[in-house]
């Protein structure tokens, strides 16, 4: 794949037609396994996500690729960016859009389970960039891409028990930033 990535980024569009199934096929491994994570019901699909992250890829193209773990990070990068975005429209959508006004009481028994609130994860994550920008890379591999401990530290050029540890402390981090609303 590095091969590949190579000679696209020199401008050989046949190495382009090897790569897009390649890519396309761990770009979906990769929203599947965040996807899982999110609520039942949720609008965006996997493919969706791949289809978005795919489009915006095509956008990067004069980048020098390295190698197959740089490509895979500008992916998580990429999703983490569409998955903010979407929530947020969805949340401007929830706050008038058009939408009927629903009683405390119908909101108590439609009310699914609680799922993570990605703006409000973005902005701790932009707060967290200016102490360890390796934290939330880490994160965004992880929480974002669906990489493995091992995957995530091949990308990074760490050891995993250093992804461990930033994982951890990044975790514990952002918990107490979303639980002050900011102020950490």
């Amino acid at each position: 794949m590095t091969r590949l990535l190579l000679a696209w980024g020199a401008g050989e569009e046949a190495a382009l037609e090897q790569l897009v199934p390649v890519v396309y096929r761990e770009l979906h491994r990769m929203a599947r396994r965040y996807m899982a994570t999110e609520r039942p019901g949720h609008t965006l699909q996997a493919s969706a996500l791949v289809n978005e992250a795919y489009l915006k890829l095509v956008d990067v193209r004069q980048t020098q690729w390295q190698n197959r773990a740089q490509f895979f990070g500008v992916c998580a990068q990429l999703m983490r960016r569409i998955l903010v975005d979407f929530a947020r429209r969805q949340r401007f959508l929830k706050r008038g859009g058009g939408a009927r006004p629903v009683t405390f009481e119908e909101n108590m028994v439609i009310a699914g389970p609680q799922t993570t609130n990605l703006p409000a994860l973005d902005d701790a994550l932009n707060a967290l960039a200016a102490i360890s920008p390796r934290k939330v890379r880490v994160v965004e591999l992880r929480f974002f891409a669906g990489l493995s401990v091992e995957e995530t530290a091949e990308v990074l050029k760490v050891s995993q028990d250093t992804v461990v540890r930033d994982w951890r402390m990044a975790k514990v981090w952002l918990h107490r930033e979303l639980r002050n609303g900011g102020s950490a």
